[in-house]
């Protein structure tokens, strides 16, 4: 542990996909960032830049009393929630444990510590089917799967908490994150990666054989799933421009993070075996449940009130940034 007179910040679940790309973010800002991570689902090579890296669970208290008693934190950043929606759906219960009793014992302890500002790692999943097109953050909240509805369960707390003991909270209502670092020192690390994108390069790299597509018989122009993608660096800078608004003294908010455009699955496929420049192989299998059919986001809330603006906003640039990760660590082509 350093003095230091810059804010310092923990960082939970700083080991995973997103987490550790705005670690990188943060340290860069000049922050000193703590992060704590249980290594379940996360890697510790992808926070080798970390100030301060801590082995731990949230779920635990007496270790989130220690490490909240050995460092003075002016703010917690939580990317530690499970997010498969197929894992929710088969094993609820382990997303009820981990995305809002293990959150609420995290708040608990932040409480107890006199530590008042959260940066939530949130979901479009908590909004469920849409009502409309794009999805505003007054939409009506219907999850239809227990991940979303865990999402939901810790937005509710945060609020409630504001009003009983003062900690101040932004919730980022994420879209589908994609991409990589466009430096090429951040990727995806999962091995048992669920997401389309990752799983699509996968199988162009010749990591897999071949990727599933879920369900061909929605009601969309294609059949397929449709869904708005969010550069990896422009969902941290969101978070970075959350943050600093709530050191300013801001009132705890909620954002819809998107680009605003909806892409099929069938769609996005194209796309990739263009970037690629090969086909990628397809299996068509059954619809997965709890898939809403359509998520589009309508983030003009987070640009005008954060001044947020993406930077990577069209789907091929997600794609590339994806790609140059994949075939510079994984890939058994000659690319």
């Amino acid at each position: 542990m350093r003095a230091d007179t810059m804010n310092t910040i923990l960082v939970v679940g700083g080991a995973g996909y997103i987490g550790a790309h705005m670690v990188k973010m943060l340290l860069a800002a000049g922050y000193h960032v703590v992060t704590l991570d249980n290594l379940s689902r996360g890697h510790r090579n992808a926070i080798a830049s970390s100030d301060d890296f801590v082995f731990g669970d949230i779920a635990d208290r007496a270790g989130l009393d220690r490490l909240f008693t050995g460092y003075k934190f002016d703010a917690v950043m939580h990317f530690a929630g499970f997010f498969r929606v197929g894992e929710s759906m088969e094993n609820p219960s382990i997303y009820y444990q981990n995305n809002a009793a293990a959150t609420l014992n995290l708040l608990d302890a932040m409480v107890a510590h006199q530590v008042n500002i959260c940066i939530f790692s949130s979901s479009a999943t908590i909004f469920g089917e849409p009502n409309y097109l794009p999805i505003d953050e007054q939409h009506p909240k219907q999850p239809v799967n227990p991940y979303g509805w865990s999402k939901w369960m810790v937005e509710q707390m945060l609020v409630d908490y504001d009003r009983a003991y003062g900690l101040k909270s932004i919730c980022l209502r994420y879209f589908n994150a994609a991409g990589a670092d466009p430096e090429g020192q951040l990727g995806g690390y999962h091995t048992d990666e669920t997401c389309l994108i990752p799983l699509a390069l996968q199988a162009a790299s010749g990591r897999r054989e071949s990727i599933t597509v879920f369900g061909q018989d929605y009601d969309t122009p294609d059949g397929t799933c449709i869904r708005d993608y969010i550069h990896i660096e422009d969902l941290c800078q969101a978070h970075l421009l959350a943050l600093k608004q709530l050191l300013n003294g801001a009132e705890s908010a909620a954002y819809n993070l998107g680009n605003g455009s909806g892409f099929s699955v069938k769609q996005v496929i194209d796309i990739a075996e263009e970037i690629v420049k090969k086909p990628i192989p397809v299996i068509m299998g059954k619809r997965r449940a709890g898939d809403p059919i359509r998520l589009v986001a309508d983030s003009k809330l987070a640009q005008t009130q954060l001044g947020w603006q993406p930077k990577y906003a069209k789907l091929e640039t997600i794609i590339a940034h994806a790609w140059q990760w994949e075939i510079a660590h994984y890939s058994v082509l000659s690319v």
